[in-house]
């Protein structure tokens, strides 16, 4: 037979809290209902092997790659076979009465096409959630709808189910105000029929710690900019009303404060002062303590590079000394060399008259053959051409 309730349970890595919240389903007073596990690409291995043998009453496991929470809705309903569904966190329980109120409410109104309800929170957290409306501008100033809230299968096909890009949070917020600008409508039970876990790294608490609850409404009003628009004005007064309504709470709890823990909070805040100048006094002397070291160091640093210096003049110094040694001896080898230059300049000069007076000799003797030449007596005058040949070759030999 064919259920009339669908509660679709994803699960990513959620094992341990997995059995309490399908517990939640089967201790409903409303029985004609199915659960569909959905294995959402777990990569915890105690979460696999839950799953991979996991057995309750009218539940079964439909195994999934990681598609994210929205992606993995959209698998659970697209097998499910209820009129009515109910997207329940593996983290989260149902009150024993949440379907047959919602479902009364359903098959009354044929016009209603979710039913959401009241929530208590648990578990890190305490606190109570209770909206009173689910039409605009109410849910476009925040999402008054809980995720696992009742609806009608259909409608969930008429608006294209859940939108799968949104892996980052409020894509049941987006389903709601895309229903309602579809002309579906919703109601709220004022009952407190849900309870909502709160547990460290749960997506909610990474949204409102990391500051991404902002971006995703950037991208929620983007995503239905002509609607906003549309009740910008009532969004105003919206928001400055609750502007107003959090600064009289905000005085009526100082007040509060005041009247009840006035002069107990007085002496605190004395004894606070008192610690707090102590604690200055204290910093005052670590600071000081901690310029002296500075100092000390510094002047350390300072005598090192002194000593480095001293030791750095004594190498220039003996270099210098080396230097100037050098110079001295450079100095007499160039005065030696100047008198040797001196010498050998004379004896050119020496050598230099001695070739003049050979030369003007030869020029004679050359004059006086050349006349012996011309003369008759030639061969009487053989010893003279002998001794022109010898001047010649002294000469050459010079």
């Amino acid at each position: 037979m064919t259920p009339k309730v669908s509660v679709i349970v994803p699960c990513y890595n959620l094992g341990r809290y997995l059995d309490e919240a399908v517990g939640s389903v089967v201790a409903q007073t409303f029985t004609d209902y199915e659960v569909l596990v959905v294995n959402d690409g777990s990569t915890d291995p105690e979460t696999n092997r839950l799953l991979a043998g996991y057995q309750r009453d009218k539940t079964r496991v439909i195994a999934s790659e990681n598609r994210g929470l929205s992606g993995a809705r959209n698998v659970g309903i697209r097998q499910a076979r209820g009129a009515y569904v109910c997207a329940l966190d593996a983290d989260d329980l149902l009150e024993p009465e949440m379907l047959d109120k919602s479902v009364r409410v359903l098959d009354a109104q044929p016009d209603v096409a979710f039913v959401s309800h009241w929530l208590r929170a648990f578990g890190e957290e305490a606190w109570e959630w209770t909206p009173e409306r689910c039409d605009f501008p109410a849910l476009l100033d925040t999402n008054t709808v809980n995720g696992a809230a009742l609806v009608r299968r259909q409608a969930l096909f008429e608006v294209g189910l859940f939108d799968e890009s949104m892996r980052d949070g409020c894509e049941d917020w987006d389903l709601w105000i895309t229903m309602v600008e579809r002309g579906l409508r919703g109601v709220i039970l004022p009952e407190f029929l849900f309870r909502y876990r709160r547990r460290p790294g749960s997506m909610s608490g990474v949204m409102s710690r990391g500051g991404m609850n902002v971006d995703l409404y950037h991208r929620i009003a983007a995503k239905h900019a002509g609607t906003y628009r549309q009740h910008l004005e009532a969004l105003q007064v919206r928001r400055a009303r609750l502007v107003t309504e959090l600064a009289a709470h905000t005085d009526e709890l100082r007040r509060e404060e005041e009247r009840w823990l006035g002069r107990e909070l007085l002496k605190k805040r004395e004894h606070a002062e008192a610690l707090r100048a102590k604690a200055d006094k204290v910093a005052r002397r670590l600071e000081e303590q901690a310029r002296l070291a500075w100092m000390e160091a510094r002047l350390a640093e300072l005598e090192g590079a002194e000593n480095d210096a001293r030791a750095r003049e004594a190498e220039l110094r003996a270099e210098l000394a080396r230097i100037s040694s050098r110079a001295d001896e450079e100095r007499r080898r160039r005065v030696g060399l100047e008198e040797r230059l001196d010498s050998l300049g004379r004896q050119v000069a020496e050598e230099s008259r001695r070739a003049d007076n050979l030369e003007a000799a030869w020029w004679a003797v050359r004059q006086e053959a050349d006349a012996l030449r011309r003369s008759l007596s030639w061969k009487a005058t053989q010893p003279l051409r002998i001794l022109h040949a010898w001047l010649q070759r002294r000469r050459s030999a010079r």
